[in-house]
């Protein structure tokens, strides 16, 4: 084998070691940077509570000022994502959400109402929530039933038993059973749409989170509602 021959061949399997290798580490690297964007980017949507231990999760919603803050934004709440939402992967104890019923219409249209609105309580008790009703006559000077009392005593009652409270209500008046659940060891937390919030209750929370932050997440998809009908074919 002469010495030209041999460098030939030498520099053949150079070539040959050295093509592949280029391409491939630039695939792959391409690959990890995609990756590690995404990863990043799931994270920062996905998460509402990073980096915290919420044990057990009871969640307790005040439905009419929750309507309300709805209204505010523009949306239609889909409870099922927001159940989802805010349990994240924390094991549930206990979802309830608590509500009145207005008796104060004409029959004709009471009726209309009522099995619309007992049409979705019961959607909303056959997907994984506890749901308490007040009937009420709306006066001049009020728009909604008190269910403070019923929030307050399950949050202060049951507090043994969950690790972390979720409470989707802006209303001041249940900062004292929110202090009074801290002080027993439970965290809580308030959702809220921020402009409708008290600041006495955000002061005595552990965690606030604004709906307005969240409302992409908890939105109903258009054209997608809620299967009223099942109410008239379960015999309930």
């Amino acid at each position: 084998m002469t010495i030209t021959t041999f460098n030939e061949e030498k520099n053949a399997g150079n070539s040959l070691k050295e093509k592949p290798h280029w391409p491939e580490q630039n695939f792959i690297n391409k690959n990890l940077e995609s990756k590690d964007i995404k990863l990043q980017d799931t994270t920062a949507s996905s998460s509402l509570f990073p980096g915290l231990h919420r044990g057990r999760v009871a969640i307790f919603i005040d439905g009419l000022n929750l309507f309300h803050s709805a209204l505010q934004l523009g949306i239609e709440i889909d409870y099922l994502k927001l159940l989802c939402r805010l349990t994240e992967s924390s094991r549930l104890l206990r979802a309830f959400f608590y509500t009145g019923v207005d008796t104060s219409r004409q029959p004709s249209m009471r009726n209309r109402s009522h099995e619309k609105q007992q049409g979705f309580l019961f959607w909303m008790r056959r997907n994984g929530y506890r749901v308490f009703t007040k009937e009420f006559q709306p006066a001049d000077n009020s728009k909604k039933p008190n269910l403070n009392v019923e929030i307050a005593v399950d949050m202060i009652t049951l507090s043994p038993y969950y690790d972390t409270a979720v409470l989707v209500s802006g209303d001041g008046d249940l900062a004292y059973a929110v202090n009074a659940v801290t002080s027993k060891g439970a965290r809580v937390e308030v959702v809220s749409l921020r402009t409708m919030t008290s600041d006495s209750l955000i002061n005595v929370a552990d965690y606030f989170i604004d709906l307005d932050s969240i409302k992409k997440y908890i939105q109903k998809d258009t054209n997608i509602g809620y299967n009223y009908r099942t109410l008239s074919n379960s015999g309930v």
